[in-house]
């Protein structure tokens, strides 16, 4: 039988004092609601529905196209309302419930959590905490077998003594859901239909009920407001650094590392303080990435040294290249095997050949140039006109001289020197020196103007 899954998304997150979603928040790149969806997607072909309620339009906007089935909750009216909601979307089979603040879920502890469920049953998934105030406790009887779960407001004293708490994540079956849910009652110190009173319900019913831990208590750490989502921020961050060191890579420090996406290492990598990695970046073996660096979505070939504060974005390194410092590499960039880019140099929809040089304080944009090309300091490709791009070609061994610009479209050909502060509008052919500025002019007693 196919799984139904049900997340809660609801609420408003007040705690967030923010005008955005609770769970849309990011935590390490991602919003929070599409960590707990891809946790689910590891369970193979399970049907996700998403309660959801404030900022309803904005969450189904986020997750376009992501094949969700979407409920409304128009009234906040507690965990158990939330799940009745989406009632008439579930099967009869397996039904497991989760909690789109809850981001940290793994697969491998709900595939425990929803094993057995051919059958009639209730699997809770609970936690021993050292101080669990706030959580709704776990109430065993003698043989500990489960009874109830009980909230932390509704609790006795001897009730809140219990360390053993309820996470809310819990799998049953759609049957069973359809025959409790409309039975519960908000006669609590809430007034709200607590989904926790199905437990007692089973418990007459002599369902069986079982109870699975996950391997560490993070799993389960909810977030209402920005501290706490600061805090698995820091927690993420940390696996995931020490998931790179593992790998083969040399962290500076460890606690100022940034991985927003994926990021593969080859041997002996080394990254200094402060960067930050997002979407799909590689990093070939004895790759250096200097302090302060941001790379997206790029694909670093082995040996290549990436000075301070560069930026590199959408960018293709064949290897054994130098960027930086300060550089910025946009989306389109492609450079060949040694190549260097230097010092407040910026690359896009540019092509670079073999052993070529753009060292200082250029632009290059919508452009190729050939194998061991000079570009010095200043070098602009003129490629906008105002309305469209046009392309810049420059041949191999050419040298371009400092203070040029390039005004698109143009071809300049192999090993063509052009002076320096040249303006260039026309091709040039191979084997050619190019001056291309006005000539200079000096006159004797000239007066600079002074000032009345």
């Amino acid at each position: 039988m196919s799984l139904d899954v049900v997340i809660l998304a609801a609420g408003q997150g007040s705690r967030m004092r923010s005008r955005l979603p609770k769970v849309l928040h990011p935590l390490a790149g991602r919003p929070m609601l599409q960590r707990v969806v891809d946790a689910a997607r590891t369970l193979g072909d399970a049907r996700l529905h998403v309660v959801i309620g404030h900022g309803a339009k904005r969450i189904e906007t986020a997750f376009e196209g992501q094949g969700l089935d979407f409920v409304v909750q128009s009234e906040q009216l507690g965990t158990g309302h939330a799940v009745a909601q989406a009632l008439a979307s579930l099967g009869d089979g397996p039904v497991l419930v989760l909690y789109g603040d809850v981001p940290l879920i793994r697969g491998e502890t709900l595939e425990r959590l929803i094993e057995g469920l051919d059958h009639d049953r209730l699997n809770l998934l609970t936690v021993e905490l050292a101080d669990p105030s706030g959580y709704g406790r776990i109430i065993r009887d003698g043989s500990g077998r489960i009874t109830s779960i009980v909230e932390h407001k509704d609790a006795s004293l001897e009730q809140r003594r219990v360390r053993e708490c309820n996470t809310g994540i819990l799998a049953t079956t759609g049957a069973l859901l359809k025959r409790w849910l409309p039975k519960l009652s908000s006669a609590n110190a809430q007034g709200e239909y607590y989904l926790t009173d199905i437990v007692a319900m089973a418990r007459c019913e002599g369902i069986e009920i079982d109870a699975t831990q996950p391997e560490r208590v993070q799993e389960v750490e909810g977030v209402n407001d920005r501290i706490q989502l600061a805090a698995l921020e820091r927690l993420l961050q940390r696996e995931q650094a020490e998931r790179v060191m593992a790998e083969g890579a040399t962290l500076s420090d460890p606690s100022r590392f940034e991985l927003r996406g994926s990021l593969e290492v080859g041997f002996d990598v080394s990254i200094d303080v402060g960067c930050v990695f997002e979407g799909e970046v590689s990093l070939g073996e004895n790759v250096s990435v200097g302090p302060y660096c941001v790379i997206r979505d790029a694909n670093i070939g082995p040996g290549t040294r990436i000075e301070a504060h560069s930026v590199i974005d959408g960018a293709e390194i064949e290897g054994d290249s130098q960027i930086g410092p300060f550089a910025r590499l946009r989306p389109g960039t492609v450079l060949a095997r040694g190549v260097r880019i230097g010092n407040f140099v910026e690359t896009k929809q540019a092509r670079i050949g073999a052993g070529s040089k753009v060292n200082h304080l250029s632009y290059i944009g919508d452009a190729r140039i050939g194998r061991d090309t000079n570009v010095g300091a200043g070098t602009i490709t003129c490629n906008y006109d105002g309305v469209n791009k046009h392309r810049t070609e420059i041949g191999d061994e050419v040298f371009v001289g400092s203070n040029t610009a390039l005004v698109a479209p143009i071809t300049i050909g192999d090993r063509v020197t052009i002076a320096a502060g040249s303006t260039l509008t026309q091709a040039v052919e191979h084997d050619r020196l190019v001056v291309a500025r006005s000539r200079q002019v000096e006159k004797t007693g000239w007066q600079r103007p002074k000032k009345g």
